[in-house]
């Protein structure tokens, strides 16, 4: 709290989301999906605090909702796509070599390719849906954090305690299971963090353009797209309701994982002399 406030204000921030998001259906005043024909494009009241859409739903109730997807699509992605690029990493970085070769022509294969092209082109062959989305965000997260997993393992590769398990001819899933992984788990647990803010602006995104959870489902970024875009003059609180909460969220995730990066990675704390 003292030495990271901007961190300990994204912690909380993001816990009140998931608090938010696990008690959508008690917080929720309206189902969001429910229309109200006579109360289309209602300015913030005391019965719609941040008005209606043009379909007389409610926003508050579809913002609440939405938060619940975008960390259910959020978190997913960011477990499944952590989980496949410390497996890459751990055997390109540990075994180098022609696995280490393959590995990396593979995540350069991918990385050539800009994120949301890639996105675009595996939401385009996939059909639209939540597990769907999952995978493609999955894919995408695992090769770009691939190699910095793979470093962190080439590091802990050459300390003493790994050659001495080798020596006395330690089975090699021992030495990645007890010797290698746990060494390396700061940089996962902090890259992991830093992705969940990139990951929601990625489903954001593409929801926005129409790749993302079909409707009527409500989502952050469908809310900024198919009712924002076009009622935002007339109906101004449809789109900046929506986007204010998207940037915040995104931002107090991102300061959390930058606190965390802060104070898990030992080379910071022998800089700062802690």
């Amino acid at each position: 709290m003292k030495t990271k406030p901007l961190g300990a204000f994204g912690a909380t921030v993001l816990i009140v989301m998931v608090f938010v998001a696990a008690s959508a259906n008690v917080l929720a005043p309206f189902d969001p999906v429910e229309m109200h024909y006579s109360d289309t494009l209602r300015a913030p009241s005391a019965k719609y605090l941040l008005g209606t859409d043009n379909f007389g739903r409610d926003v508050l109730s579809r913002i609440i909702y939405g938060a619940r997807i975008s960390l259910y699509i959020g978190l997913g992605a960011v477990i499944s796509g952590t989980l496949l690029a410390t497996a890459l990493g751990v055997f390109s970085g540990y075994f180098g070599g022609i696995v280490d070769l393959l590995i990396q022509r593979v995540v350069d294969a991918f990385m050539a390719i800009p994120g949301l092209v890639l996105l675009l082109a595996m939401m385009s062959v996939l059909e639209p849906g939540v597990m769907n989305l999952i995978y493609a965000l999955a894919i995408r997260l695992a090769f770009a954090n691939t190699r910095i997993v793979r470093s962190a393992v080439v590091s802990v590769r050459q300390n003493q305690y790994v050659e001495s398990a080798r020596a006395i001819g330690t089975q090699t899933w021992r030495i990645l299971l007890f010797h290698i992984f746990p060494n390396v788990t700061a940089p996962i647990i902090v890259v992991a963090t830093i992705s969940l803010g990139g990951t929601i602006f990625a489903e954001a995104s593409l929801s926005f353009l129409g790749f993302g959870i079909p409707p009527p489902t409500p989502t952050w970024g469908s809310m900024l797209s198919r009712t924002g875009i076009s009622y935002m003059i007339i109906a101004p609180w449809t789109a900046i309701a929506p986007g204010l909460v998207l940037s915040v969220a995104i931002f107090c995730i991102n300061m959390f994982g930058d606190a965390l990066r802060d104070i898990l990675d030992p080379r910071l704390r022998i800089r700062q002399g802690k």
